[in-house]
């Protein structure tokens, strides 16, 4: 029995199918989007004349991250290390680049993940439903492209506060928005309106918070993608030592859980905003580090397996913003032998995923990590979620010079330390663990029973690695009826 698909309602999916048909979609398993070198071969040749942010039913088979941007085919996965001219530790420190999935961010894949098994299983239907997308920025836009592949309605719900540039594209897209009140942090404000919108039954909720499509799908795709980079850079007596994710959806950091059963000494780290340390100390506030929603536990977070809590401070993030994009920021960089084709590439870093940087380097000092050791993280999205961003701090803090490029590089990134970092205990986990009590149980409709059986490991060995199977056993099924239709 899945704890995902509740039902399964074959007159539903038969026009589903249908629908499928007439727009032309094939819908990739989860093991083809691991191994996309697998896909068909009329979608691979579809593929060469699609770009890749293309709202194209071919490109449903993009969402991975062996995209290669060259060739519109599949190669390894897309990566940078970053050198430890910038990074100074010893260790190195390398993120998969989300850049080049359809959308420009990794987020498509969570979104895919929620979205699909309703699909398959009738659940959803795109006749009658409207697909609801609760995010803090790059999630919505995510499932506003699963959607518009579709043709169904989509309705993305994020932070008035957010970035311009995802407002823009959502509207180009052909998404309903709603903008709810502050920013990254006001989820709670979010789930508010998804209870509203669930007086109508045309509405189907896509939480990605509560979602376990979510991390299954980062578990069985992102965390793969890694072991492949590990094994494609390592040198002799190299260590795969840690492993640094945002918590936001607790989607992403499942790919810890994954690291983990392939090199057992691998150390998951919970990156957040120091200005909302929700799992550092429950703390609360607003921050300016875009795609991590707080303030709460998700439900979907397998605390147990985290094992430190890194906060970072949102100046940092925006300071070395503008040190990678700026013009004297980079000559600055150049000057300290940074080489120009790594310059050329500091763009693949969005906020988050500078934010990510910064806790990897913390955790590289915390366990005093040296040459043999790698820490992983994701670079989330790239700078073009952000040249808005860039202007603001043009307008606030004036031009970028050589000065102000030195006092980022040396405070920001140089001095990076150990502070606002916590590796948990064992009932520190289980403290953040009955965090989730208060949001999912007291307020969104969760059970006691459930929340208990999460502390348990077996409750997420079972659905990481039994979900994924039962979702491709169905889009197989699908598939099949879509050629038959």
């Amino acid at each position: 029995m899945s704890r995902i698909i509740k039902s399964f309602n074959g007159e539903v999916v038969k026009r589903t199918a249908r629908r499928c048909k007439e727009r032309g979609i094939v819908i990739p398993t989860f093991q083809q989007m691991r191994h996309p070198e697998t896909a068909p071969a009329a979608v691979k040749a579809r593929l060469k004349t699609v770009g890749l942010w293309d709202v194209d039913p071919a490109n449903l088979f993009r969402i991975t991250w062996k995209n290669d941007p060259q060739s519109g085919l599949f190669g390894a996965p897309n990566h940078l290390e970053i050198p430890q001219v910038l990074t100074g530790v010893k260790a190195r420190i390398i993120g998969l680049v989300g850049k080049y999935f359809p959308t420009g961010a990794h987020k498509v894949g969570a979104a895919f993940a929620c979205l699909v098994p309703r699909l398959v299983s009738g659940e959803f239907d795109p006749d009658y439903h409207k697909a609801v997308w609760p995010s803090t920025g790059n999630y919505c836009r995510g499932g506003a492209f699963d959607s518009a592949v579709l043709g169904c309605t989509a309705i993305a719900i994020l932070p008035e506060n957010m970035s311009q540039e995802r407002f823009t594209w959502l509207a180009q897209i052909g998404s309903e928005v709603i903008a709810t009140p502050g920013c990254e942090s006001n989820v709670k404000e979010i789930y508010d309106k998804c209870w509203e919108l669930k007086a109508d039954p045309r509405h189907l909720i896509f939480n990605q918070f509560e979602e376990f499509g979510n991390p299954v799908w980062h578990y069985n795709v992102t965390g793969p993608a890694i072991e492949d980079v590990f094994n494609l850079v390592k040198t002799p007596g190299a260590r795969l030592a840690g492993y640094v994710s945002a918590t936001g959806s607790a989607g992403t950091i499942a790919a810890g859980d994954y690291l983990k059963t392939v090199h057992s000494g691998s150390k998951t780290v919970a990156s957040e905003a120091l200005q909302c340390p929700t799992l550092l100390m429950n703390g609360f506030g607003d921050h300016r580090i875009e795609g991590i929603g707080d303030k709460h536990v998700p439900w979907v977070h397998n605390v147990r397996n985290t094992d430190a809590v890194a906060a970072i401070d949102d100046e940092d993030c925006m300071r070395v913003l503008r040190l990678f994009n700026e013009p004297a920021g980079q000559a600055y960089l150049a000057e300290l032998g940074v080489d120009q084709a790594t310059i050329g590439k500091l763009a693949l870093l969005g906020i988050s995923g500078i934010c990510n940087l910064l806790a990897a380097i913390k955790a590289a000092k915390y366990w005093e990590l040296n040459e043999n050791d790698i820490v992983f993280t994701i670079f989330t999205d790239s700078v073009e979620m952000y040249r808005s961003r860039l202007q603001e701090q043009t307008e606030a803090h004036g031009a970028f010079t050589t000065v102000t490029a030195a006092q980022a590089q040396t405070g920001s990134l140089e001095r990076q330390g150990v502070d606002h970092f916590k590796e948990l205990t064992f009932p520190e986990k289980k403290a953040i663990h009955n965090l989730k009590y208060y949001t999912w149980v007291e307020q969104q409709g969760k059970s006691y029973e459930e929340i208990c059986a999460q502390w348990q490991p077996e409750y997420w060995t079972e659905l990481f690695t039994q979900e994924a199977a039962h979702f491709d056993h169905l889009i197989e099924q699908f598939n099949q009826e879509v050629a038959h239709s």
